[in-house]
């Protein structure tokens, strides 16, 4: 994919994971996304860390234990920045939230957000657009 064109449903994916904090519509458009590109190990990282937040914030710890350790190893194999995003700096993230989880018996926290920092100017540009007429859960627009 050319780093200039991004997919609405990606952009989409942004936006739910650092804006609305909805993980679980994070889920439902990247999904749809994993699918039609031919279910890549890439998308299929970014739907896991997403859903990881999720099941922790639900209260299923092992589900997100499970879903951090797959998207992670799915992720580690990408370069950074990859699909204008800052990918190392969420694996690092992700790593710290997957220790803390698997401490949770000693150390117990409450969940909290990530960020996807965003290093591609075009990018950013495209998620303002969404922020500033954002998608309608379960309804597909283009770009």
């Amino acid at each position: 994919m050319n780093q200039n064109q991004y997919d609405r449903l990606y952009v989409e994916y942004l936006y739910y994971f650092n804006e609305a904090r909805d993980y679980f519509e994070c889920h439902e458009v990247m999904e749809e996304l994993w699918l039609e590109e031919g279910r890549s190990p890439l998308y299929q990282g970014l739907l896991q860390i997403a859903v990881g937040l999720y099941h922790h914030a639900n209260g299923n710890v092992s589900g997100s234990i499970k879903l951090f350790s797959a998207g992670i190893q799915k992720l580690e194999n990408y370069p950074t920045p990859t699909l204008g995003i800052d990918l190392n700096k969420l694996l690092n993230d992700s790593r710290v939230y997957l220790n803390k989880l698997s401490a949770i018996e000693e150390a117990f926290f409450l969940p909290y957000d990530l960020d996807i920092v965003i290093v591609d100017e075009h990018l950013q540009r495209l998620l303002e657009e969404v922020k500033a007429n954002p998608p309608v859960p379960g309804e597909e627009e283009s770009l």
